[in-house]
């Protein structure tokens, strides 16, 4: 969602910007497929980057577990046994679950219930950085398309409206998804949507005529 978002609200910007400043249509195109390519390079190198330094903190954080576990072994047991502790079982279960956890799989057990970093949550930067490009294009080839669809005349109109109706979407649809009051998600993206493209498109303008 929040790659859609920016895709649509970056894309949108960029088109209506370029669109007051009274570029022809081919320019207008252009300079989208240009944006939208240079967006998804960069959110992906972004997040691949991000993402990579969380999967360093991990890996880091597994050897520190390793080190202990092999220099001393109780006290690591007595350590997983105080979470299950505080997690609401009596102390000889947790015990007795920290003996056969650890017995079954030492790394694992700590790795999960120690500092949090199971399976499913490690970081992965080259999917983690394919799905932040992806999610960019999808929604930066909204207003891409109402772009080479419209025509000239009506070009500024018609990719704003496209675009926040798919700015309000994609904030109802993020806000249900978390729980939260839809009315309310969409309300902001389009508040915050309806600044920037309306900001850019100013200083579009304003070029436009000094130009």
């Amino acid at each position: 969602m929040l790659g859609a978002n920016d895709g649509v609200l970056s894309i949108s910007s960029l088109l209506l910007g370029v669109a007051a400043a009274q570029m022809d249509a081919g320019q207008i195109l252009v300079t989208g497929l240009a944006g939208l390519v240079a967006g998804a390079f960069s959110m992906g190198a972004g997040e691949y980057v991000s993402v990579s330094s969380q999967a360093d903190t991990e890996r880091a954080d597994l050897e520190i577990e390793r080190a202990a576990l092999l220099n001393d072994y109780d006290a690591e047991h007595l350590e997983l046994r105080d979470i299950y502790v505080n997690r609401g079982l009596d102390i000889e279960l947790a015990s007795e679950v920290s003996r056969q956890l650890m017995a079954h799989d030492a790394i694992g057990a700590h790795a999960r219930d120690d500092i949090g970093i199971t399976e499913t949550l490690a970081a992965r930067p080259l999917l983690a950085a394919v799905a932040s490009s992806a999610s960019f294009v999808l929604g930066g080839i909204v207003p891409l398309l109402a772009c080479m669809l419209a025509p000239r005349e009506v070009l500024i109109p018609a990719i704003a409206v496209v675009s926040l109706v798919f700015l309000a979407v994609l904030g109802a649809s993020a806000a249900r998804a978390g729980g939260a009051p839809v009315v309310r998600g969409a309300a902001r993206v389009l508040i915050l949507g309806v600044l920037a493209m309306g900001g850019t498109g100013l200083i579009g303008s304003l070029f436009g005529g000094v130009a």
